[in-house]
């Protein structure tokens, strides 16, 4: 049986270990269910984006039935001005979320983990580091919010939802670990790892898992001989997802259809669906340039892709049968 990426810690750096506490088996998930809603919104990867904030707090508002959000970890990242993490620490915990290996890291000291991302082998080494060095900073910046990384320290690894007739495993990484990779676009199409995911859905007894971390976004559905689940990873609400695209995504699993979801997948009768979070770019860049100009870690590593969109095509995270 396969194993995901970034899931062996032995011996590796900071960055690229998955701490065993980070960790958990699938059978966690076979459970009574934590939150139960008729439409859900699963926010990952916000990475502090205040403007995305506001576009989804608007998306959600304008709909016209109830819905709830969970926020599943790295909302976040970016926001190391103390204003932005204020903002983004006053808003979060009016709604569901579990923390990602961001809030983990920063909600204490140095674990040795360093970003806690559980990185693979096809993240560079100088990513690596400078991701090691965006955390350091940002931990700096929740040090002066003593009470919120308190609040996040407690916060769960995972929640169950029911919606409608489906349960819902909700994850940071993948059915195993709060950083895993195993719900990464590769990942799901590999061949050699579908045993493991099947496993997965089987001990955990869910129609859907809904996932971030890997920053990019994939649904996909399989057809498993005890039936069938769908994988939501929803990339990232506070980036852009897809090349020449910059807006953010957000999973929207629901009872009822929504009218504009860029795709989607159908379980247990609920829509899997992914929609867009078409944030105010102008200000999103000012404000990211305000905290982290050209020459600085975060600044190499992701001003090209908020300005341009990652070098990844949408048709590579539509739904297919597996």
């Amino acid at each position: 049986m396969g194993k995901p990426a970034g899931s062996e810690s032995a011996d590796l750096p900071p960055g690229r270990a998955c701490p065993t506490a980070y960790r958990y088996p699938p059978r966690v998930f076979d459970r009574s269910p934590d939150l139960a809603a008729e439409t859900l919104y699963v926010a990952g990867g916000l990475y502090g984006n205040r403007p995305a904030l506001d576009a989804l707090l608007e998306l959600v508002a304008r709909q016209p039935r109830p819905a709830a959000i969970v926020f599943n970890g790295d909302f976040h990242w970016f926001d190391v001005d103390d204003a932005d993490f204020r903002q983004i620490a006053g808003e979060v915990p009016r709604h569901a979320a579990i923390r990602g290996n961001v809030e983990t890291e920063i909600s204490g000291e140095e674990s040795g983990a360093g970003c806690g991302c559980a990185y693979p082998a096809d993240v560079s080494d100088a990513d690596v580091a400078r991701s090691n060095e965006i955390l350091a900073r940002l931990r700096a910046t929740a040090r002066r919010h003593r009470a919120h990384r308190e609040a996040l320290a407690r916060l769960p690894m995972h929640l169950v939802a029911r919606v409608g007739e489906a349960r819902v495993g909700i994850v940071h990484g993948d059915c195993a670990s709060l950083a895993g990779w195993g719900f990464s676009q590769d990942a799901l199409d590999d061949p050699a790892h579908r045993r493991w995911i099947e496993s997965g859905f089987r001990d955990a007894r869910v129609d859907v898992f809904a996932s971030s971390h890997t920053c990019l976004p994939a649904t996909r559905a399989f057809d498993f001989e005890h039936g069938r689940g769908v994988v939501a990873n929803n990339g990232a609400a506070g980036m852009p997802n897809f090349a020449g695209e910059r807006c953010g995504l957000v999973t929207r699993i629901s009872a009822h259809a929504a009218g504009d979801a860029l795709y989607g997948a159908k379980v247990a009768g609920a829509y899997v669906e992914t929609l867009a979070v078409p944030y105010d770019e102008s200000a999103w860049q000012s404000r990211f340039l305000a905290n982290w100009p050209e020459g600085s870690a975060a600044h190499e590593s992701y001003f090209r892709r908020i300005a341009q969109g990652p070098g990844f095509a949408r048709a590579r995270a539509l739904p297919v049968a597996a």
